[in-house]
């Protein structure tokens, strides 16, 4: 899972990307609300994790902006204020959940693991769109034809990466980046060659889901009037 974390405290900061990548977690890190309104724009992250108090724009701003723009990312939001207003107030602004500091690190990554199952996951834990349901866990897709196909780990993650989105158009350089990482050396037809596989798969199973194209600038799930 992709984590944002927005911290200006600098040694705060450290400690928790040694806790998240402990646990497997791919961190990126920044020490601003400017710098984290950015990253969080390019829709790379699974999970956003927000202090309040940072230099120019503080985490409540950050997280307004995010929710008017129509990104749904998980908020966690990380303060060293615990009055109820405050609360109040980070969640009205957007976030999903609040800890205030200090908190025990085991805390922390328990709610990460809740906020990671929530958006549009079912009662299950899978994904749905459309008459579309992804299993992440088995990689299985299924239509509500009745039909199901097993899809190989590229396939898996751009599926889950475009339901996740869905009514967004994400760039190839946003594809490419989710899938593939900061370090890899794959290239944008690689995103191409991908993006056939699932819609081959989408084909096999009979659903009325497409992945469209876009002209200069990417790819948008469609299903029916769904967007």
């Amino acid at each position: 899972m992709k984590v944002l974390l927005a911290e200006d405290e600098k040694r705060m900061n450290r400690a928790l990307q040694e806790i998240l990548r402990q646990e497997k977690y791919e961190v990126t890190a920044v020490d601003n609300g400017e710098d984290a309104l950015y990253e969080i724009e390019g829709g790379l992250y699974d999970v956003i994790v927000l202090d309040v108090m940072m230099p120019g724009m503080n985490g409540f701003e950050v997280a307004r902006k995010v929710r008017a723009g129509g990104i749904r990312t998980p908020i966690l939001m990380l303060t060293a204020k615990g009055e109820l207003d405050d609360k109040v107030e980070g969640l009205d602004s957007g976030a999903d959940d609040y800890l205030t500091k200090p908190f025990m690190a085991r805390e922390l990554l328990a709610r990460l693991r809740a906020l990671g199952r929530r958006g549009i996951q079912t009662n299950d834990g899978s994904l749905s769109f459309g008459d579309l349901t992804l299993d992440v866990k088995t990689a299985t897709l299924r239509c509500s034809n009745g039909q199901s196909v097993r899809l190989g780990e590229k396939e898996l993650r751009i599926l889950e990466y475009l339901i996740a989105n869905q009514g967004k158009v994400l760039s190839r350089e946003q594809i490419a980046l989710k899938i593939w990482g900061y370090e890899s050396d794959a290239e944008y037809n690689n995103v191409e060659v991908y993006m056939s596989f699932a819609r081959k798969k989408l084909s096999f199973i009979g659903s009325g889901c497409e992945i469209k194209a876009i002209r200069g600038i990417g790819y948008e799930l469609r299903c029916g009037d769904v967007r």
